[in-house]
């Protein structure tokens, strides 16, 4: 296929279709001016892993390959399956070529990252098997913890849930002045939950078997309406397929055992130092309530955008599915050999598949669990100072957005078993007047989660990402009747920094502030509990010079 005819094929009623199935290897033309700073190839394809005794797991997972520049701007990964760790500073100029090795199409997503929109990795540019897409952008981001995942229509969940993530680390001039942790005491903790059967193989959507690529079918390929949606136990638990397993692709897959950076890692031992833990939450579905086993408090220095003004202290952290954290933790301040848990503690108002359908999953959203452990090691503290000051961040100033007296509404609906966006469902290449927006300009957008247009009321929590744009928030208000809820999760919220994604509990709204600059065209927002995303809970808005 010629590039005029794919341009005619995106351009046409036919475009949805095409993006589900892949295109040929063409990918977006890139403004090739002088050689990259950095150009690595990323092949995407089905692998083997040993994660727990027995059987190897098939998995999905992203390899590297260096083709250009400093070789220390690549690691193999975080562990386990997880893809490589690529490590760039702000202001160069990146090459990456994407290779399709799945039997389905696939697109990558640089999340958090501003890019043009052809760089973004949406899913009307999703390529075929053996396809290849060309990413060439300058990283224009502060300082922060990133990642990437794939990103085509209907098949997100599936191909995350395999293993397809990788982290994309920014450093810059600001952050380096610091002197925090680096090398082996900076330490990216990537959180996700999966279900294995009885031969070590991944369930999800109600399936397992010889490969990710029989992993269930999809919201949009046999799942959502073909019954085979439902997460391992929880699947078994409920009504053997049919109802259940829709109600499951509707609500999100939990898995019943927690992995970190890929694997089923007991603990570490940690020096009597400072540390800087890098926390993702790349679960599907699954949001963290995470505290010290002893109690101490939680010091936070960094969010989805990069570091924060200045350290902030939480008994508990709330992160969302998407959301990233970075914590300062000096180890010295324990005795050797003391054993520390990093728990997630029970909360209410997460998913309850159970409370509807009659069953329960094996490990609820919202119950309690051990995440990752630490052992103290010997020998003497090393004294480490947490600087005061962190990063220069601007106030939020709404008074200066466009709409700042009549804020955009963007209620979080649901009806007839499939989500959407003021009661829309997901539209390739469409974006309403209301998700159309000017450039150079800043908005207030509200996500309402309060279930008034919803089926039954049916109220969840909602993890909101915006692509392109890093954001602030500004406000949050519940209402009365999820107050209780609210109450138990509400003082672990961090929204003193730059954001791209957002928890909306049940009964919520959230006001948040954007700036739309540099880049017209395409881009999507969502709820990245991917299920939710996968069945309807996207949207584009469309960003006009």
């Amino acid at each position: 296929m010629d590039t005029r005819r794919r341009n005619l094929l995106i351009g046409s009623s036919a475009a949805a279709a095409a993006a589900a199935i892949g295109l040929p290897a063409l990918g977006a033309p890139a403004k090739r001016g002088n050689a990259p700073d950095l150009h690595i190839e990323l092949h995407a394809g089905p692998d083997r892993v040993a994660i727990r005794p027995g059987a190897t797991t098939q998995v999905w997972r992203y390899r590297s390959r260096l083709l250009r520049g400093d070789a220390a701007a690549l690691e193999a990964g975080a562990g386990g399956y997880l893809g490589p760790v690529i490590r760039v500073r702000a202001g160069q100029r990146v090459r990456i070529d994407l290779v399709n090795g799945l039997p389905e199409s696939t697109i990558v997503h640089w999340h958090g990252l501003h890019v043009p929109d052809t760089m973004d990795g949406h899913p009307r540019f999703a390529i075929a098997p053996a396809g290849r897409y060309e990413y060439e952008f300058t990283v224009a981001n502060r300082a922060g913890s990133y990642w990437f995942h794939p990103h085509p229509h209907g098949r997100t969940g599936k191909q995350v849930h395999a293993g397809l993530a990788g982290l994309f680390l920014i450093s810059d001039d600001e952050e380096a002045a610091l002197g925090l942790p680096d090398g082996a005491h900076d330490l990216p903790l990537v959180l996700q939950d999966r279900t294995f059967d009885a031969d070590n193989q991944f369930v999800y959507l109600g399936s397992s078997g010889d490969g990710a690529g029989k992993q269930g079918g999809g919201m949009m390929g046999g799942g959502m309406m073909g019954g085979g949606m439902m997460g391992g136990r929880t699947g078994r638990s409920m009504m053997g397929g049919g109802m259940g397993s829709m109600m499951a692709g509707m609500m999100g897959v939990l898995g019943d055992q927690i992995l970190v950076n890929g694997s089923l890692q007991p603990g570490r031992e940690v020096e009597r130092r400072a540390y800087r833990l890098r926390l993702l939450n790349a679960s599907n579905t699954r949001t963290y309530k995470l505290a010290w086993n002893d109690a101490s408090p939680l010091t936070v220095i960094g969010t989805d955008g990069g570091l924060l003004a200045a350290p902030v202290q939480r008994d508990y952290l709330m992160l969302a599915p998407a959301e990233r954290a970075d914590l300062w933790v000096d180890f010295g301040r324990w005795p050797p050999g003391t054993e520390l848990t990093l728990r997630s503690l029970a909360f209410e108002g997460g998913m309850d598949m159970g409370g509807m359908m009659g069953g329960r999953a094996a490990l609820p959203d919202g119950a309690a669990f051990a995440v990752h452990s630490f052992r103290v090691g010997a020998g003497a503290a090393k004294a480490g100072t947490l600087p005061r000051r962190l990063s220069a961040i601007p106030a939020p100033e709404p008074r200066l957005a466009v709409n700042a007296e009549r804020p955009k509404v963007f209620e979080l609906t649901m009806g007839m078993m499939v989500w959407g966006i003021n009661g829309a469902g997901f539209d390739m290449l469409g974006a309403s007047e209301l998700e159309t927006v000017k450039l150079g300009t800043q908005e207030v957008w509200e996500f309402r989660n309060d279930g008034r247009r919803s089926m039954m009321g049916m109220v969840m929590p909602h993890s909101m990402h915006v692509h392109g744009v890093q954001f602030r928030v500004i406000g949050r208000s519940v209402s009365n009747k999820f107050s209780n809820e609210y109450g138990t999760v509400s003082a672990g919220l961090v929204d003193e920094g730059w954001k791209d994604t957002v928890l909306v509990m049940p009964g919520e709204r959230v006001r948040i502030l954007l700036r739309f600059a540099d880049y017209p065209g395409l881009f999507l927002y969502h709820c990245h509990m991917l299920e939710h995303e996968d069945s309807g809970l996207m949207r584009n808005y469309r960003v006009k010079a």
